[in-house]
């Protein structure tokens, strides 16, 4: 069998070793990166494709009839097309769960950020200030997250991690999901309604997949529920909210903070009205490459293309 690897790497060059695959596959053809105008051209003939932002479409796969089965280096399928490649017989399988604990303890980094300015103190006390800090730096008055609530949009593997987190500052935690299981009872989470969650929430993160039923799930209705002050967290997808509203409540104070790893489109648009919002912190879809998560991430893909080869496929999300 021919595999193709489309996005050999996450972040920066190295960083995913594929050597692994070699003695699985007849031939193992590798491309750094893939512009969307060569995918056809370069899947040519083979039976497997591993990728990460490519698109897989109808057209593609009209094209590439020998294909049957793609490997994903992430967990998000947006950019698949999972119905065309149930009709080709393509399946399609994802890598869960290889980044929960890095994108959990990455919502906390930006909750910690905004609660205490520690990016903002070092460069001011390098130039000789001391306690004492000129507007210039932007430093905040410094909040304590003990005794707070820490409110949960989407109760998967990131949600209760971040769940069991919080806990550890001390904070009570609401969380609103679509499925409640009889094991989420026990470790104290409270369940509830949107709304609610808005309304007594000193900090909210989202953590609910992007699905037609959450695209701007946070937008200007849910926004009039939201308890003044909150401070909005999203490592999840862009799309969750819809951005000119979390920006307009950013400015007249509705939300303390946006703190947000994800963008409605990546990369961020110059146009962005998050852009010109001083009260939100902004990264490039980081959250999930710590060293340890990409290391799951590529054994997971290697496990799922060996689990295929040998006749009992793991993770497919399009049976």
């Amino acid at each position: 069998m021919k595999a193709v690897i489309l996005e050999s790497h996450a972040i920066q060059a190295g960083d995913l070793c594929w050597d692994a695959l070699k003695p699985l596959v007849d031939e193992l053809v590798v491309y750094p990166h893939t512009p969307q105008g060569q995918v056809v051209e370069r899947l040519a003939g083979a039976q497997l494709v591993i990728l990460n932002k490519s698109r897989i479409d109808e057209a593609v796969l009209a094209q590439c009839p020998a294909l049957r089965w793609a490997g994903l280096i992430a967990t998000g399928y947006d950019n698949i097309d999972l119905d065309a490649c149930r009709r080709h017989g393509v399946l399609v399988a994802n890598a869960p769960g290889y980044s929960t604990h890095s994108v959990a303890q990455y919502a906390f980094a930006l909750l910690l950020a905004a609660c205490q300015s520690v990016d903002r103190m070092d460069p001011a006390v390098r130039d000789g200030c001391w306690k004492q800090m000129g507007p210039q730096y932007g430093v905040r008055p410094l909040t304590e997250l003990y005794g707070k609530t820490f409110g949960i949009v989407g109760y998967g593997d990131i949600g209760r991690e971040a769940a069991r987190i919080a806990r550890g500052f001390g904070m009570r935690v609401l969380a609103c999901t679509r499925t409640i299981r009889p094991a989420y009872a026990q470790d104290g989470t409270e369940f509830t309604a949107l709304e609610t969650l808005m309304e007594q929430s000193d900090v909210i993160s989202l953590h609910c997949p992007m699905t037609p039923e959450t695209a701007q799930l946070i937008n200007a209705d849910t926004l009039r529920h939201v308890k003044p002050g909150a401070i909005l967290i999203n490592t999840a997808r862009g799309g969750l909210v819809e951005e000119e509203a979390v920006a307009a409540a950013c400015r007249d104070g509705r939300l303390a903070y946006y703190l947000a790893d994800v963008a409605a489109k990546e990369p961020i648009e110059a146009g962005s009205p998050l852009l010109t919002v001083p009260n939100t912190i902004l990264t490039p879809h980081v959250a999930w490459a710590t060293g340890a998560a990409l290391h799951n991430l590529q054994e997971i893909v290697i496990q799922n293309l060996r689990s295929f080869l040998a006749g009992s496929p793991e993770h497919i999300v399009n049976r």
